[in-house]
């Protein structure tokens, strides 16, 4: 098992920190994540969540209040490598950070592999296979992917598959929003898309796209005849769909509304969407 390596820190200038400079900063932390396999876990729930779903810690930042809580997270790390654990005063961890700390800790995280979709979709509930999936097309709101993820693992999603172009799951606000269900929610990149729906397709999926068509069915009638495999798919804030999306899947699903609204945000709209085609229980 993993051992907890305290390491005191007293100044925003301690090179060993790198990892967690400037991370206000968008495009420094779009570059330095990907080029070198990190995200960023915030808060001891988070980082819990993300231990428990195998992911391996590069090192932890926190607060001396949150030290019992994450060393008692840290012994249960695979592998005998020793875990850095940077321990700071609150007004340093700002001073590092540039915000305030949300629950007193971080943690530099490495990257998992991404599985292949028809993994995802096969391993889904056990083994099972999946019997509900969500398609989260080009949103570009951490935000809102986090939110979308967190509904999913709510509300009996068993996979998300995010396109190309989506917001990364693994950003810090999308996890953090997500409250670390991204950890819990099976996931991965589908590429190329739409091209791509031919994997749901041979899967068993019926693909429907949530999307104001004139041909849009209700989804109080989708709900009637629910399909027994079902991918949702949810287009980017303001545009929504492609129309390349939506000419390729099954049918078009447009949510009814009253008050004069014609739709309503993605998150909100995944919610909706996952509570009323949910596989009962």
């Amino acid at each position: 098992m993993a051992r907890p390596d305290l390491r005191p820190v007293t100044g925003s200038d301690d090179p060993r920190l790198a990892d967690y400079v400037s991370l206000t900063d968008v495009a420094l932390r779009t570059r330095l994540e990907p080029a070198q396999g990190l995200y960023v876990a915030e808060s001891s729930t988070v980082l819990g969540r993300a231990l428990r779903a195998g992911h391996r810690p590069r090192s932890v930042l926190l607060a001396p209040r949150w030290l019992p809580d994450v060393e008692a997270m840290l012994v249960d790390v695979p592998g005998d490598d020793a875990v850095p654990v940077y321990v700071a005063d609150e007004p340093v961890l700002e001073s590092i950070t540039g915000f305030h700390v949300h629950r007193g800790a971080l943690a530099a995280m490495h990257r998992p592999v991404l599985p292949s979709v028809a993994d995802v979709l096969a391993g889904a509930r056990g083994g099972a296979g999946a019997r509900r999936v969500a398609v989260l097309e080009d949103l570009v709101d951490h935000t809102n992917v986090g939110a979308a993820f967190r509904s999913a693992a709510a509300l009996g999603v068993d996979a998300v598959l995010v396109t190309p172009r989506c917001a990364d799951p693994l950003y810090r606000r999308s996890v953090r929003v997500s409250m670390g269900t991204v950890f819990q929610v099976p996931w991965t990149r589908v590429n190329p898309w739409p091209g791509g729906m031919d994997a749901l397709r041979a899967a068993g999926f019926v693909v429907a796209s949530l999307a104001l068509s004139d041909d849009a069915v209700d989804l109080d009638a989708l709900v009637a005849d629910v399909p027994e495999r079902l991918a949702l798919v949810l287009g980017a804030e303001g545009d929504g769909l492609k129309p390349a999306t939506v000419a390729a899947g099954d049918l078009t699903v447009r949510i009814p509304m009253a008050g004069g609204v014609d739709s309503l945000n993605v998150a909100a709209a995944a919610a909706v969407a996952f509570w009323a085609t949910r596989v009962p229980a």
